[in-house]
């Protein structure tokens, strides 16, 4: 049986996992079939900061990209998938997104992290790095089992 730590460790997460693994599934979905002009115009934006990228074909890497984020919503919404384990997904993510907000031109004011208009839509972003630290930190401090059992807090709470 569960612990109560566990129960609370569970319940805690529950609206940050459900919240942006529901975003990331969206977000991931709706990129999937994405058009040509639509592959072309996000693998630019991603080249002009990281240009390994532009080795790729467009569509494949919006393939990728979609595939990506579903990987970290499935993470996130999977209740047996440890909170160290979806925080670290997360954060990698957010990281990625943040180096392109700190390394676009134009994102930033000059001399300053404050977004300008443009930057406001990757600097926003901000709250999955704090989600992905706040995962692996309560997956760090809180108590460890085997998969039945950390999902046993979860099934009581989706039951009641």
């Amino acid at each position: 049986m569960a612990s109560g730590t566990a129960w609370r460790s569970a319940a805690r997460q529950l609206p940050l996992r459900l919240t942006v693994g529901a975003y990331f599934l969206n977000s991931g979905l709706a990129k999937r079939d994405a058009d040509q002009a639509t592959a072309q115009r996000l693998q630019q934006f991603a080249t002009a900061t990281y240009p390994f990228l532009g080795k790729l074909d467009a569509q494949k890497f919006t393939r990728l990209l979609s595939t990506g984020e579903i990987a970290v919503a499935t993470g996130l919404l999977l209740p047996v998938i440890p909170a160290t384990v979806a925080g670290a997904a997360l954060t990698a993510f957010s990281c990625g997104t943040l180096g392109l907000y700190l390394r676009t031109p134009g994102m930033r004011q000059e001399g300053s992290l404050r977004p300008t208009e443009q930057g406001t839509a990757l600097a926003k972003d901000v709250w999955m790095l704090g989600a992905g630290i706040s995962l692996i930190a309560e997956g760090m401090t809180g108590r460890r089992g085997s998969a039945d059992t950390a999902l046993g807090p979860w099934r009581r709470m989706l039951r009641r």
